[in-house]
């Protein structure tokens, strides 16, 4: 029996599909958002909704970037997955790069109440090379921490998930449900992503 969504917020969350993407790390944030009662929509980059991720996964998206009705500023959060080659193919669409830019100067000083973005594993590295990290902090994959470096950022190696102001990072596949939990506490509160962990049964 399918679970009925239980809409908690009007605040609502793009999450970026590209070929190539690592499937858990947009997918397990997308569960614990539905949970929660976050209007959340899987937005595929290419003119198709069926999308092809890294392990062969097949994942029909909600929506298009070329959807006639599509405008990024119907969101109010971001979110890039990670995975290779998707991180490339995110990187390469203009159009969303755009957006993420613009949503980062937007929400810049309103912590968790305007604009914000996200994203996790090598997806951190084109908030870097777009200049969005320099003088915060942040995480990344390990793989890709040294691209943080070198464009101005304070890596947090041993953090899962970091926050600074509207930006928030994680590290990959493993601390997805840790960045799900931190989403849904930065729209809305402690109470709600509490009741989340419970039902999910995090232990630690």
């Amino acid at each position: 029996m399918q679970s009925k969504f239980k809409q908690a917020t009007d605040r609502r969350v793009a999450i970026f599909f590209a070929e190539g993407l690592e499937e858990v790390e947009a997918l397990s944030p997308a569960d614990i958002l539905f949970r929660a009662g976050i209007p959340r929509d899987l937005v595929a980059i290419t003119p198709e909704r069926m999308v092809q991720t890294s392990h062969d996964v097949y994942v029909r998206c909600d929506r298009t970037i070329y959807d006639e009705d599509f405008s990024f500023d119907d969101y109010d959060l971001l979110f890039l997955p990670g995975g290779m080659p998707g991180t490339l193919n995110l990187k390469a669409c203009g159009p969303l790069t755009e957006a993420v830019e613009r949503f980062a100067d937007a929400g810049a000083g309103t912590g968790t109440e305007g604009k914000q973005v996200a994203a996790i594993c090598a997806a951190p590295s084109i908030l870097a090379e777009l200049g969005l990290l320099r003088g915060r902090r942040a995480t990344a994959n390990p793989n890709f921490q040294h691209v943080l470096t070198e464009q101005g950022a304070t890596v947090e190696p041993a953090s899962p998930v970091v926050e600074d102001d509207n930006i928030v990072t994680s590290q990959g596949m493993g601390t997805s449900v840790d960045l799900g939990l931190a989403l849904v506490r930065r729209i809305l509160g402690d109470e709600a992503a509490a009741r989340v962990r419970e039902g999910i049964v995090v232990l630690h």
